[in-house]
């Protein structure tokens, strides 16, 4: 007979059981975190996209508003066509942006027409009196103020979506499922800080 009792034998056993049951504890925790993670990486990119969306339909309104805006402007102030030009090329390209880096660019630089549009329209005193003009600037200002709201809630979620991609260990799950870092919608020049100024 071995030098191994029963209750040895019994010893061992548990003790192999122990560490299975350790060893499984340690896997189920850690795919637990795996998964909690991933989701809230999942939430926060969603967050994301929905701010983003929420921001969009504000811009829409703005590159809707923008030819009527040009046509009027263009009734009084038809010489000033680069001006005129500039702004409907600024839209185009801010709304036929491929990624979101050409996004920001785009708007940005729809920012800076557009506040060269209402700089010329200084010039014009019977445009600044014009009811249509007068509307649309209304529905502009609503409009800006409603873009500066849902930027500010864009950015905020994707400060928070990219603290967690970056931070440890979620940095570790960011990875591995391919969670990238997202662009904030942010202004370009110090002269582009400014929301676009529609009173006169």
């Amino acid at each position: 007979m071995s030098g191994l009792s029963r209750p040895g034998i019994l010893a061992e056993q548990e003790d192999g059981i122990m560490e299975i049951i350790i060893i499984a504890v340690v896997v189920i925790a850690i795919a637990l975190f795996v998964i909690g993670g991933y989701n809230g990486l999942v939430r926060l990119r969603n967050l994301t996209e929905e701010a983003f969306s929420t921001m969009d339909v504000y811009l829409k309104k703005r590159y809707d508003l923008i030819p009527n805006l040009v046509e009027t402007v263009k009734g009084y102030a038809a010489h000033e066509a680069s001006t005129l030009e500039k702004v409907v090329q600024a839209r185009n390209m801010a709304a036929s942006a491929g990624t979101m880096e050409e996004r920001i660019r785009g708007e940005n630089m729809l920012t800076g027409a557009l506040r060269s549009l209402f700089a010329l329209a200084e010039a014009y005193p019977d445009l600044k009196a014009n009811a249509n003009f007068m509307d649309l600037q209304a529905q502009l200002q609503k409009v800006e103020e409603d873009i500066a709201r849902a930027r500010t809630n864009y950015n905020a979620t994707v400060r928070e979506y990219n603290t967690k991609t970056e931070v440890f260990p979620y940095n570790i799950i960011a990875g591995i499922f391919n969670f990238t870092r997202k662009a904030l919608f942010e202004v370009a020049g110090e002269e582009e800080r400014q929301r676009v100024e529609v009173k006169f």
